[in-house]
């Protein structure tokens, strides 16, 4: 029997929007989840659609372990009606992944409200970005906390993102935020891919400043076109004017080298500042190749002050101005920005580099889309003066495209290569390996083999590897594990190749 109105609403109740009271009386929660496997006594847990699963398919277990209040989507009642509540309130609303970043946000005290919040997207360079952002912002005296598809950092600590996802699931997202807020950052830097800003993930991030770094055919297997990716990126840009006023400056960051920067432009009333090789407000000029990273002068704001990205390649450099355009954006002076920028030490598993000391180079990247591979190789073909060794794969369930276009990108600039297992989850390995296999015959490069073991896969390029030569292990970067079937193996790219290397 639902309540009798008005009762006193705890937070994250009074927080949902459109909810209808259907049985027992909302009261204070412990947590908030939407995972039932959490679900502790004196829970919240938001039954939300996922990919695989229905979450109605578990509020009797959340139940069971102890949930005090359950949230369902209410055109999904016919599944759930029948559940007996025993001592949890059920509320429907009709979205329930909104409802779980409206309750997760509420019951943390809406902490994004407390910080400046800064949104990465674009199909390549949101990690580095994220991280460069985080690190420029800190260095300039603006603290930043951050969360990518890499690691979380709140208070200068930082924990790997296990989690194979780039945005987290919305109560996940906010519980980082109050981390964030509660170690005393100023700033918080939040990865957000096209997926988890449809999904609603990054919902009730308040976001201050939107950076995008480019569009390139991805995720289409989710999308379907696109004209439905690019939407689901500008909805970041969209989330700026309706965020709250908190004293920071609303921005729009943009890539002036990718037309796509106009519609992220139109999505938002905020002030759009350009970054790029081209006509832009925070531009590159004279780029030098330094060791692996660039030196290059950044003209910005009537000025021209010498700067140095310790990443290598130009698209880094795209990324390390987009860096300084957001702090610039917050007040930090350029000369202090692009100091910052020199001393960035670098994101794990991007660009990282192996050593035990073997006579050839082992580089770790995640490189998992073609363009992203083909900057990978365009960086590490002039600076390897034997051959280049590439041990890569693509992930299964995701944009077949990938496929095609990473093994492209092998073709016009790898001397060799060895194809291997990434992520197959519940598709055929070997159909996979089968179809990059395919399409690098059909680009005339026959230099590949198959082998679909990923540690048999890296022992045979290190043995085949000789003085001078570059491998490169693309595409699981940091990730903690291969995922075959519905299992995932414990697996670290890093501490496997230093393992074979003898180190």
């Amino acid at each position: 029997m639902a309540p009798s109105l008005p009762y006193e609403m705890p937070r994250w109740r009074a927080a949902l929007s459109g909810a209808r009271d259907i049985a027992g009386v909302p009261g204070e929660v412990t947590a908030v989840c939407h995972d039932s496997r959490a679900a502790t006594p004196g829970a919240l847990f938001v039954a939300i659609p996922g990919a695989r699963a229905d979450g109605t398919e578990y509020i009797a277990g959340a139940i069971a372990a102890g949930a005090r209040a359950i949230v369902a989507q209410e055109d999904r009642r016919d599944r759930w009606a029948g559940i007996a509540p025993g001592d949890a309130a059920i509320v429907a609303v009709p979205d329930a992944r909104v409802a779980l970043a409206e309750a997760a946000a509420a019951f943390h005290g809406h902490p994004a409200r407390a910080l400046g919040v800064v949104g990465v997207t674009g199909t390549d360079g949101k990690t580095t970005t994220t991280h460069l952002v985080a690190h420029v912002l800190s260095a300039c005296g603006l603290r930043a906390g951050f969360l990518s598809s890499v690691e979380f950092g709140a208070g200068g600590a930082t924990r790997l993102n296990a989690s194979h996802m780039t945005t987290l699931e919305a109560d996940a997202v906010q519980a980082h935020l109050a981390r964030v807020r509660d170690a005393g950052d100023a700033f918080a830097v939040v990865e957000a891919s096209s997926i988890g800003l449809d999904m609603h993930r990054a919902d009730q991030c308040e976001f201050d400043v939107g950076v995008f770094t480019n569009l390139t055919q991805d995720h289409l297997d989710y999308h379907g076109t696109m004209e439905r990716y690019a939407s689901a990126k500008a909805v970041l840009f969209r989330m700026l004017d309706a965020s709250a006023d908190k004293g920071y400056a609303k921005a729009a960051v943009l890539n002036a080298d990718d037309p796509v920067s106009e519609r992220m432009r139109a999505a938002t009333h905020a002030r759009a500042i350009t970054y790029g090789f081209a006509d832009a407000d925070v531009a590159a000029r004279d780029l030098q190749p330094d060791g692996l990273g660039m030196r290059f002068t950044v003209a910005a704001a009537g000025a021209r002050i010498p700067a140095r990205s310790p990443l290598p390649g130009e698209f880094n450099v795209a990324n390390g101005l987009a860096a300084i355009a957001v702090a610039m954006s917050q007040g930090a002076p350029l000369t202090d920005a692009a100091v910052a920028l020199s001393a960035f030490g670098g994101v794990p598993g991007r660009m990282e580099r192996i050593d035990a000391g073997q006579p050839f180079t082992v580089i770790v990247d995640i490189a998992s889309t073609g363009q992203a591979m083909r900057n990978v190789l365009s960086v590490l073909k002039p600076a390897t003066p034997g051959r280049l060794i590439v041990v890569f794969g693509a992930a299964g369930e995701r944009d077949r495209a990938r496929r095609s276009g990473i093994a492209r990108s092998v073709a016009a600039l790898a001397d060799t290569a060895i194809i291997t297992n990434e992520d197959p989850r519940s598709e055929d390995p070997e159909a996979i390996l089968a179809e990059i296999a395919g399409a690098l015959d059909a680009a005339s490069f026959t230099a590949h083999e198959r082998i679909a073991d990923r540690r048999s896969a890296l022992a045979r390029a290190f043995a085949v590897a000789r003085a001078g030569d570059t491998v490169l292990l693309a595409g699981k970067g940091t990730e903690q594990s291969i995922v075959i079937g519905a299992t995932h193996h414990p697996w670290d790219e890093r501490v496997v190749a230093r393992e074979l290397l003898g180190g």
